[in-house]
C-alpha cells in the first residue's frame, strides 16, 4: 500500500470517526472504500460515456425495423 495524507474539513474528519468507530474500522478503510466507490462510478460513467458516443454512428438495418418489425422477422404483409 501506498502512504499518503490527506486534508479532511473539521466536520468531515468528526463524521469519519464516527462511521469508522460504528463500523469498528480504521479511518484509513474508510477512506479506501470511499476511493474504490469513486473508481467502479467513474469507470461506470466512462463505459456510459463511450456507449453514448457510438449512438447513431453506424446504420444497421432499415429505418422503420421498428413499426414494421413482423414483416422483417416474419415476412407478414398484413398492413397492420
Amino acid at each position: 500500500m501506498v502512504r499518503t495524507q490527506v486534508q479532511l474539513t473539521d466536520e468531515q474528519a468528526k463524521a469519519l470517526h464516527e462511521l469508522a468507530a460504528r463500523r469498528g474500522v480504521s479511518l484509513a478503510e474508510l477512506i479506501r472504500e470511499g476511493a474504490e466507490r469513486v473508481l467502479a462510478e467513474a469507470g461506470r460513467r466512462d463505459r456510459r460515456e463511450a456507449a453514448r458516443a457510438l449512438l447513431g454512428r453506424y446504420h444497421i438495418g432499415p429505418d422503420d425495423a421498428a413499426r414494421h418489425h413482423d414483416r422483417y422477422l416474419y415476412g407478414e404483409t398484413s398492413g397492420r
